[in-house]
């Protein structure tokens, strides 16, 4: 099941907060055209079919079609370097972490990036 850590959570509610319509957050997994695996996230409305998920106090919103690629994976909001926090994807299917739907940004996880 995709989880979200207490600091992300933190975060997510805080933006959320700011906006005029308290929306919910989307997040999304794909394989690119080469073969790797992005991410996505935005606020968004519910769509037909989505699978809503509860954690941390926060509700997330995930299409069918990344349910399974968001399988086990962690969205975690981090230090990467001093002063510079972002979001990231914590995926063991991925054997790596993976920065603001970006690339690879701290390396293989192992065990213990969750």
């Amino acid at each position: 099941m995709f989880q979200v850590s207490s600091a992300a959570a933190e975060q997510i509610r805080s933006a959320a907060e700011a906006q005029d319509d308290n929306p919910t957050l989307r997040v999304a997994a794909k394989i690119d055209d080469d073969g790797q695996l992005v991410y996505g996230m935005g606020f968004d409305e519910e769509r037909e079919h989505d699978i809503v998920i509860e954690c941390e106090g926060v509700t997330l919103l995930v299409a069918p079609r990344s349910h399974e690629l968001l399988d086990e994976a962690t969205l975690d909001f981090v230090e990467l370097r001093p002063g510079e926090f972002q979001f990231v994807f914590i995926n063991p299917k991925e054997g790596a972490c993976s920065a603001n739907a970006g690339p690879s940004a701290c390396g293989s996880c192992g065990g213990g990036c969750a």
